[in-house]
């Protein structure tokens, strides 16, 4: 293994590190934020639920670029 590979594979366990721990405690903060709201205000529960259900898809998918971007940075190795 060249010193060129193992920056490369020390890249993928940045990207695909950095990227579910950035989703990871995002996702966290937002349920607990709208729990929290559902508490307050119980009657905007369906409307706080479906909000809270499209931010989690929204972070999800950045989760899904830093996995993409181990894939590439993968295939340059090989």
């Amino acid at each position: 293994m060249t010193i060129a590979e193992g920056l490369i594979a020390i890249g993928v366990a940045l990207a695909i590190g950095l990227s579910t721990i950035g989703v990871g405690i995002g996702q966290g903060l937002a349920a607990a934020k709208a729990l929290e709201g559902m508490a307050r205000q119980p009657e905007m529960k369906g409307q706080l639920q479906s909000v809270m259900i499209l931010a989690m898809g929204f972070m999800e998918a950045l989760a899904i670029y830093g996995l993409v971007i181990a894939f590439m940075l993968i295939a340059k190795i090989g």
